[in-house]
């Protein structure tokens, strides 16, 4: 036998916990962690109820060109935002050749909403609610309300769309 005496390899001085331990974390660190997760969820939270309720979307003003209408086929859609907003907006031309133009975003969850053809409904597919296409009302679904809804104006084979102006009502055209 040798007279050295058996010591530590090098690595294991500067490293000195088990893997196996390494691996462990300890309930207060678990709670410090949660606690910051958590935190943060409430602070977004409170900032996008904030942002919505007190800080309001301007409203659209004038009239704004869009496309020609034969560039959107019946039962055809077309995305667009409007000049100096970025908010998404769906302009439908639907089956029987009238025209409407909603924000593309669920009242719900802000989910992008889609124009479902042949069906007469506006899909959001995150959490399967469905609109009206003619008016933008719930028809099923959680989305608390309406799609926000723009007036559209056809001159000539020019689209436009403008702010609704007072209460349209189901049979009003747009």
């Amino acid at each position: 036998m040798s007279d050295k005496p058996i010591t530590e390899p090098h690595w294991k001085q500067d490293f000195p916990i088990e893997r196996t331990e390494a691996t462990k974390i300890s309930r207060r660190d678990f709670a410090r962690f949660l606690c910051l997760v958590s935190g943060g969820l409430a602070a977004g939270s409170a900032y996008v109820a904030v942002k919505a309720n007190f800080f309001p979307p301007e409203e659209v003003k004038g009239e704004h060109f869009i496309c020609k209408a034969d560039s959107v086929p019946t039962g055809g859609t077309r995305s667009f935002t409007i000049a100096g907003s970025n908010i998404p907006y769906i302009l439908i031309r639907l089956e029987n050749d009238s025209w409407r133009a909603y924000e593309q975003k669920c009242t719900h969850l802000s989910c992008a909403v889609y124009y479902k053809p042949g069906s007469g409904q506006i899909v959001c597919p995150c959490h399967e609610g469905f609109f009206d296409a003619m008016t933008g009302e719930v028809l099923a679904g959680p989305p608390p309300r309406s799609l926000p809804a723009l007036e559209v104006v056809l001159k000539g084979e020019d689209v436009y769309v403008k702010a609704v102006s007072g209460e349209l009502t189901k049979n009003e055209s747009l």
